[in-house]
């Protein structure tokens, strides 16, 4: 296996961070739900709207890990992990782990008190992931949304 390398994201990673966003929206049998564009991703990219990490192999974008700054009233400064993905052919090889610890030290090195991020209730190879990284679950909370 090649090394895999674990980078911070530039302008130009967008298209396969946009092309791995699709993988996991049909992986979660919610494609007709992914509509943000490319355009848009490089907009709020260049804004500073998110950062994501990537990792590398052979020149190939093989996973990525987009996040932003949040704020949690009750513990403070927060990043949240929106996405996280490993291309399925990549999956099994710890290249999630070393996305996911790179998030850890990329938040603590932020200042963050808490990373937080969501995972559905069916995805048991993500619960077994995130139990390994002893991860809190939470199962009391619901989302709520408005979709403008």
């Amino acid at each position: 296996m090649q090394k895999i390398s674990v980078r911070i994201a530039q302008q130009e990673d967008l298209n396969a961070i946009h092309e791995l966003v699709g993988e996991l929206a049909i992986y979660e049998k919610a494609e007709n739900e992914f509509v943000a564009t490319l355009e848009m991703y490089r907009k709020d990219f260049a804004d500073g709207v998110f950062e994501a990490i990537v990792a590398e192999t052979g020149g190939e974008i093989v996973g990525m890990a987009l996040y932003y700054l949040s704020y949690s009233t009750w513990k403070g400064k927060m990043l949240f992990l929106e996405d996280f993905v490993v291309r399925q052919s990549y999956r099994r090889r710890g290249i999630g782990d070393l996305l996911f610890d790179e998030v850890v030290s990329i938040a603590k090195a932020k200042g963050c008190r808490l990373l937080k991020w969501q995972v559905l209730d069916w995805n048991k190879p993500a619960l077994g992931f995130y139990a390994k990284k002893n991860a809190t679950i939470e199962k009391n909370w619901w989302n709520g949304k408005i979709i403008f």
